[in-house]
């Protein structure tokens, strides 16, 4: 089985992603975190298994479109697992916050500190960054969304088009409140719920429930101007 290096030499057992070796429920996670915690390093492996994929899909919309070639995603969980393993047990005697939501922060510092070393002023100046969670998370750049919104399936007749398009739409985002672009990020593209989102946000689940509204609304008067 594929293992992954912690601190002391110890290694944690990864399970394939979606893999049917560790089908696991939402009921699962309680248990696995305390046996985590104990020191059954399967367990720790199951857990991590079980959010990588949503945590993969998060770091790979924040980090700075000027890095993808420099840094892998993957690269960046798996520094994060890392640093999560030396937090479990902290962690698990405090539970401030859902385990994949811990997760999510600790991934996000790490990717916020690839940036501000990889990019320094260059970093403030674009404003890539949203206080949020005490400034740990990288905001998603307009250029991220207005590609994912536009797709990947473009004939080569249509790249240039396309490409115009997507120019028009990251301008278009850019217009939106900060906040809301953020809302429409968490509960659209990183699926989470309107309570892990207004957690994320230190807000109330109705006053998140409103800016996702208000958002998706803003969204859809942009998409309605485009050709």
């Amino acid at each position: 089985m594929p293992t992954f290096a912690v601190p002391n030499n110890r290694r944690v057992a990864y399970y394939p992603l979606m893999g049917e070796n560790a089908p696991l429920s939402s009921d699962d996670s309680e248990c696995l975190l305390q046996k985590a915690a104990a020191g059954d390093q399967d367990a720790w492996g199951r857990l991590l298994s079980r959010h990588r994929q949503r945590l993969h899909s998060m770091v790979s919309l924040r980090l700075d479109p000027r890095l993808a070639g420099r840094i892998d995603p993957s690269d960046v969980l798996q520094e994060a697992f890392l640093a999560a393993t030396l937090q479990l047990k902290d962690f698990a005697a405090q539970r401030n916050m859902p385990v994949f939501l811990w997760l999510r922060l600790v991934a996000g510092q790490k990717l916020a500190g690839l940036h501000r070393h990889h990019l320094g002023k260059k970093m403030r100046d674009a404003g890539r960054e949203v206080s949020l969670y005490k400034g740990a998370l990288p905001q998603a750049s307009s250029a991220a969304l207005a590609a994912r919104l536009m797709g990947n399936d473009t004939a080569p007749s249509e790249a240039a088009r396309k490409a115009e398009l997507v120019l028009r739409l990251e301008t278009a985002l850019n217009t939106m409140d900060p906040l809301d672009r953020e809302v429409l990020v968490l509960r659209h593209f990183e699926e989470l719920s309107n309570g892990e989102a207004a957690q994320v946000l230190d807000i109330q689940q109705p006053a998140a429930s409103k800016r996702y509204i208000r958002a998706l609304q803003r969204l859809k008067d942009i998409l309605r101007s485009m050709p």
